[in-house]
């Protein structure tokens, strides 16, 4: 890939390194990270077009749901990783294993090429775009240093991701962004973090999305003031037991650091405390009168409780008035821990007070949802490719009579 062949798309990112650098970091074999350089080039382009929407996507098959309901693209979040998806159920505190959300692309991916295969053996309808979307991944703070930045975004790329986040915290203190604590780093390390995943990016020959986020709105502690950009937020002299320096967190400060880190990332995201427009353009007009046409990040959070900030009307026109700022990427991080456990609960509540006619209602439900808009888990079987492995076997062996799907109670039933 010539990183400087296309300015539309290379404009304003610097890069510190030579295509001889990228050649020779690379090595002799060029493999090729097919999906997620389509993916990439795909979220660019809804990016720099219409912006694009996403929900938080905690199992493969919640994926497939977002697809098929013709969302356009899908975000990975490190929360959801980390409270149900490795094995343990963690905070947002970095405990979880660094090669997880990896591993969860990969699965999401696969299902979503699986449910391709299961449409084209049937000749069945795809989502107007196709069953593969961008995704964008959450890589934390890097679980370490610039040379952990580095080989996580390769890892993201081989998984087959379209973009990346990072975030100015220190790695070994790490924290959800809506929880106190938060310790940044200088801005200067930081920024060797976004160095570090476009130079990943370059190697592997993939123009992938870097989003740059700061917490700074909400930061109270830094690791260090030797950085002078970081001088102006730094309490003089004061400490804390465990030598960190008392930062003067808000607005201003993350204005500071957006800006800082414009020229290094594609997209910046200032996390934020609550839904506030005002706040959003604030950042907006500061980042944007100094990079023109600089593309925003906004996580519309699950933390945030909607109704307490905004009436109806309000939260209808939200997303809409941020778009008009320039925040192209807008997302709900927890959407799929939410979405599941609020179901369950309902279900498991109703089942124990009804039986089977709760379970009976939901089903019906399912079939509503099949008829007016083509909801295919209610099919269980043919969902996961009960079919489609028939097609298989009958393509492979000529015939026989070992199929699966002929004589099942789905296809009797449903």
């Amino acid at each position: 890939m010539n990183f400087n062949a296309d300015l539309h798309r290379w404009g304003g990112i610097v890069r510190d390194w030579t295509e001889k650098d990228v050649l020779r970091l690379r090595g002799p074999y060029e493999i090729e990270y097919s999906i997620a350089n389509l993916m990439s080039r795909r979220l660019w382009h809804l990016l720099k077009t219409s912006g694009t929407r996403a929900l938080g996507a905690s199992t493969p098959t919640q994926a497939v749901q977002m697809v098929q309901a013709e969302l356009s693209s899908i975000y990975l979040s490190g929360w959801q990783v980390a409270a149900d998806v490795n094995g343990d159920m963690y905070p947002d505190q970095s405990l979880y294993p660094c090669d997880r959300v990896p591993k969860l692309i990969k699965a999401i991916n696969n299902a979503l090429i699986r449910q391709s295969q299961i449409s084209s053996s049937k000749n069945e309808a795809t989502p107007p775009d196709g069953w593969l979307v961008p995704i964008v991944a959450d890589a934390e703070a890097g679980f370490g240093g610039v040379l952990n930045a580095f080989e996580l975004t390769k890892k993201l790329i081989d998984a087959g991701a379209a973009g990346v986040h990072f975030e100015d915290q220190l790695s070994s203190e790490k924290k959800c962004g809506h929880l106190g604590g938060k310790v940044l780093v200088p801005t200067q390390e930081f920024i060797g973090k976004l160095k570090a995943a476009r130079l990943a990016a370059d190697v592997c020959g993939v123009p992938m999305v870097i989003i740059a986020r700061t917490d700074a709105n909400s930061a109270k502690l830094l690791t260090s003031d030797i950085d002078e950009r970081d001088a102006q937020f730094v309490r003089k002299g004061e400490r804390t037991p465990d030598g960190f320096y008392v930062f003067n967190g808000g607005i201003d400060a993350a204005i500071a650091r957006g800006l800082a880190y414009a020229p290094y990332s594609d997209l910046l995201w200032c996390e934020t405390s609550t839904p506030s427009l005002e706040e959003a353009q604030k950042f907006s007009d500061a980042i944007r009168k100094q990079f023109p046409g600089k593309m925003l990040a906004y996580n519309c959070s699950p933390s945030f409780n909607w109704s307490k900030h905004l009436t109806k009307q309000e939260c209808a026109e939200f997303q809409d008035k941020l778009s008009a700022m320039g925040y192209a990427f807008q997302f709900i991080t927890l959407a799929g821990f939410h979405s599941l456990n609020t179901a369950m609960f309902q279900l498991s509540s109703d089942y124990r007070r009804r039986g089977m006619e709760s379970y009976s209602h939901l089903q019906d439900d399912e079939f509503e949802l099949n008829k007016s808009f083509g909801f295919g888990a209610v099919k269980h079987q043919s969902f996961v490719g009960t079919g489609y492995f028939d097609d298989v076997r009958t393509t492979a062996t000529g015939g026989g009579r070992a199929g699966a799907m002929a004589d099942s109670t789905e296809a009797e039933q449903f």
